[in-house]
């Protein structure tokens, strides 16, 4: 579902590790290694849209696309490490974690299992729960308007369980416009999350090995982050370091910290947040795979704590190495 953000990411990575010195070969899992002119039409052109594609494309592109993806694969005495730039479906669920698995490559990012946990929003809110770490209330879908307003109430968000970048998500205002949300969401996902709404500031906090980046705020036009306001340029205000109270930075940062340990993640993650009026907050969801195009938020954390961005791309590549010695 988030094929354009993968690109994206793909080609900035390879061109911020070249810069490096480091020999790389950008493949696109449905058709390929990328030839040189490729990847540099990528970097100069607007790759991500301000709508993802259809269930429909995304499906004829898919199409075999694990069993074409095999083909792909380095050999392992001529990869030092495999740099994931896959956003959302397969490619940050476990399933391509799990072949570079049996492969015996190393790879950036957390395991199969963790990246299954984290992408499930269900089982990953459990987690955290049991954690400590607080998360809106929530249910799943179906449900009847009785038991979503004694659960949940509403305003509610209605969102896919496995996907990201809030692909199919929608606020649901009024008791009528729930069937159809929980609709929508089902397109993209058999799974379906009824969410507490949680008005708020929007707060971001990137880890690093184990080191929580600088908290961010997300500002967006919309009256949520959305698809567009994510990956259209001006539909955002993105603040590194947020505006807010160290002693909430700090919680922010140990929450994320607790999330991410909760779900056995590694590496790197970006981990969401609502903080109320009354200064509470709430995890909304862990990204184990976070973009890495110009507008991602992990980059701009990264930067705000001196990080330029080649200098991310290679810590992240050696953590995944560290990890395997």
């Amino acid at each position: 579902m988030e094929r354009d953000v993968s690109l994206a990411s793909g080609v900035r990575i390879a061109n911020a590790l070249r810069s490096r010195g480091h020999q790389v070969t950008a493949v696109d899992t449905v058709r390929g290694p990328l030839l040189p002119g490729e990847e540099q039409a990528l970097l100069r052109q607007q790759v991500v849209k301000t709508t993802p594609p259809t269930p429909a494309e995304l499906e004829e592109l898919g199409r075999d696309a694990l069993a074409r993806l095999v083909g792909f694969l380095p050999r392992t005495n001529d990869t030092d490490v495999v740099f994931l730039a896959l956003h959302g479906g397969t490619g940050e669920d476990g399933t391509i974690q799990a072949m570079l698995d049996l492969a015996g490559l190393a790879y950036t990012g957390s395991g199969h299992l963790a990246s299954g946990l984290a992408m499930d929003k269900d089982l990953s809110k459990r987690l955290f729960r049991m954690a400590g770490v607080r998360t809106p209330n929530w249910m799943m879908a179906p449900a009847s308007v009785e038991a979503v307003k004694r659960v949940v109430d509403i305003p509610a968000i209605v969102k896919p369980s496995k996907q990201g970048s809030t692909v199919g998500l929608t606020l649901v205002g009024e008791e009528g416009g729930l069937a159809a949300a929980v609709a929508e969401a089902f397109r993209y996902d058999d799974d379906v999350l009824i969410e507490q709404y949680i008005p708020g500031r929007e707060l971001t906090v990137g880890i690093l090995g184990e080191e929580p980046l600088p908290v961010g705020e997300i500002i967006p036009k919309h009256e949520i982050y959305d698809y567009e306001c994510k990956y259209t340029a001006g539909m955002v205000e993105e603040i590194f370091p947020a505006a807010i109270p160290t002693d909430t930075a700090r919680a922010a940062q140990q929450q994320a910290l607790d999330a991410f340990h909760a779900l056995k993640l590694r590496g790197y993650a970006r981990v969401d947040f609502r903080l109320t009026a009354d200064g509470a907050l709430y995890c909304l969801e862990v990204n184990t795979l976070p973009g890495m195009t110009e507008m991602s938020l992990i980059p701009q954390g990264a930067a705000a704590a001196g990080i330029p961005f080649a200098d991310l791309c290679e810590r992240i590549a050696m953590l995944a190495l560290d990890g395997r010695r």
